[in-house]
Parts: C-alpha cells; structure tokens; sequence
C-alpha cells in the first residue's frame, strides 16, 4: 500500500480513472476468503488525507484561523445539520460535490455520489 509522497505522486499519475482503479492501483485491497478482493476504500482515503497533511493522531487540530476543530456539531433551530469550511476544506470537497446521505441507527453517513464498488468497512 502506498503513503504519503509516493501515494500522491501515484494518484497524479494515474490522473483520470474510477475511484476503484485508483485504490486497487495504490495497492488498498485485501483477499476475501472466498478468492474475491475487497477495495479498502476508507484505509485509501485516510492515507491520501495523510499525504496531504491531515494528521489522525491524537493532536488538536486547528483550522486556518487559528481555532481548535471540535469535531461536534449541533441541529440548529431551523433543523439543519452544519458542516464548517474547515473540514469540507480538509476533505478537499468543493461547491456541487453531491453526496448520498445513508442513515444508520445513530449515525449519518455521506457517501460520495459515483463511488464504485464501496463497501463497508469493519469497524
């Protein structure tokens, strides 16, 4: 599995193919007992977010202002769910980035609209 320079260098290399080529080509797959890969599409996109700087370590993290990330969010009175600048920017979505909202017993997933071949990671 690739990291950090060689894991950027590889995914500017490969430049335009589907999401799941690009996480089989920079070696994120296991062997599933039945002989079938499984894309490790969250270990893939940690790593790349690794790469770019974005530490998953025990640190704080800052945004651009200086303030310390809580990581927490709140409903606001009009029943809306907020997002931050800061973290959208971690994650390097952009404006009309569409996302499918997959709702579990407590949890709000968003998966990315045209992600091939996602599946569940054990957690």
């Amino acid at each position: 599995m690739l990291t950090g320079p060689d894991l950027l260098a590889k995914v500017k290399e490969l430049g335009d193919v589907s999401k799941s080529e690009l996480v089989r080509s920079c070696g994120y797959l296991s062997i599933k007992k039945d002989g079938s890969e499984r894309l490790n599409f969250t270990a893939f996109y940690e790593a790349l977010l690794n790469a770019k700087g974005v530490d998953f370590g025990g640190g704080p993290k800052t945004g651009k202002g200086g303030r310390k990330l809580s990581f927490f969010t709140k409903v606001q009175f009009n029943g809306n769910l907020m997002v931050g600048r800061a973290y959208t920017a971690m994650l390097d979505l952009k404006p009309g980035d569409e996302f499918e909202i997959k709702l579990g017993r407590k949890q709000i997933r968003l998966v990315p609209l045209g992600a091939e071949g996602v599946e569940e990671d054990e957690e």
